[in-house]
This record gives C-alpha cells, structure tokens and sequence, in this order.
C-alpha cells in the first residue's frame, strides 16, 4: 500500500442508516477504463508516482485492489496481513484482471460492514472506515497517475472528490508522509476539486509525461 492514504470521519464508518458515504463504483470504472486503454508500448513511461513506471504502477493498483477488498470484507489473506511484495511482476493477464478486481473492490465498499470496526491492510491495522476511504483514495488518484502517464483525459468523480477532501485536508503534511506522500504542493484559490485533492497527496495537478 502506498500512495494513499485514509482518515475517520466523524465516526470513521457508515450512517446510522445502513447507508455508506460514497459509492466507489464510479471511479473504479474510470480507472479500469484508463488501464483498458494502455497500449504495451506505455509500459515503461514514468507516471506521478516517481518511484512507479507505469507497469508497477498497474501492479501496484492491481494488488491494492485485492487489498482493500479483502480489508472491506474483514478477511484474512496474504494482501491483509503482510505488507506486498513490491517486486512482484505485472502478470500477462492483468488486463483481464484489473476490472473484475476494481468491480470487486467496488462492491466490497458498498457493503455498509466495511465502513465498521477494525480491519487490516499490508499488516497495518485501522478503522475500517479509514481503510474504505483509503481504497477509494488509492482508486481516483492512481487513475489520474495513469492517464497522465499514457496522455489519457480523466475527470475524477465529483462525490468520491468530495469525499476525500475532507480527509486529505486534515492528513495532508507540508513535508510529507513517507511511503504515502510527497509534501502538498500549493494550488491557486478556486482550483478545480480534483486539483486540490491530487495537490494534497503531493502531485503536481500540471504534471505531464515527458
């Protein structure tokens, strides 16, 4: 788990209702319908995240996936209780892979369960609430990372922005979170959402593939 990052909200949970704070439908098919369109040439543009190109970046999500839904349901497996291996390949098949894991995080999340108690991601334990909205976190920024990387338009989805707004405002450290972020960088005052949100977890929202 890595660049991303979660926080409680009031109670860190789902409402009183049953009902949950965000649906992360929306932006999981954004990014799957990035990744769909990355052409194996891209595979080794930088992105971002300096220490990804675009094949670990795509590791990186396809695992983290795993992980925020295996988290979500309160599971014990090898991405909840120990930290990835960050040299594991990108398998051949990622392309089938990555949508069902992202449509299977997404409904994971909407499960009011998964907003509470406490669960485990990597080997880190936390609120559940903190991990949901981390899974979302990892879901709308990494989708930006990817299609700046491969010169893909991305829009980020307005409800799971404001969303995690909130979080980031109160998470976010000038000099960074190491192994989560690097230190906010400055946006100008009215800056779109998704500007502000990216800024907050250290990316430069101008950020283009050389």
């Amino acid at each position: 788990m890595t660049d991303g990052n979660g926080a409680r909200g009031s109670d860190g949970g789902a409402g009183a209702g049953g009902e949950v704070p965000v649906d992360a439908g929306p932006a999981a098919r954004e990014l799957a319908r990035v990744a769909e369109r990355v052409e194996d040439a891209a595979l080794g543009r930088a992105t971002p995240c300096a220490r990804y190109d675009v094949r670990d970046l795509l590791r990186h999500v396809l695992d983290g996936a795993a992980a925020f839904r295996d988290a979500a349901g309160k599971q014990h497996t090898a991405y909840t209780d120990a930290p990835p291996e960050v040299s594991t390949p990108l398998p051949d098949d990622w392309r089938a892979r990555l949508p069902r894991r992202l449509d299977e995080l997404a409904a994971a999340l909407r499960e009011p369960a998964a907003w509470r108690g406490e669960t485990r991601v990597a080997g880190i334990g936390m609120p559940a609430g903190e991990a949901a909205l981390t899974g979302l976190d990892e879901i709308v920024v990494h989708g930006w990372d990817l299609a700046r990387a491969t010169g893909q338009p991305y829009t980020g989805d307005e409800r799971a922005l404001r969303a995690l707004l909130p979080m980031l405002e109160r998470t976010a450290d000038p000099a960074g979170v190491p192994g989560l972020f690097g230190p906010a960088v400055s946006v100008p005052r009215g800056a779109p959402l998704l500007d502000r949100v990216l800024a907050l977890t250290g990316r430069d929202p101008g950020w283009c593939a050389a």
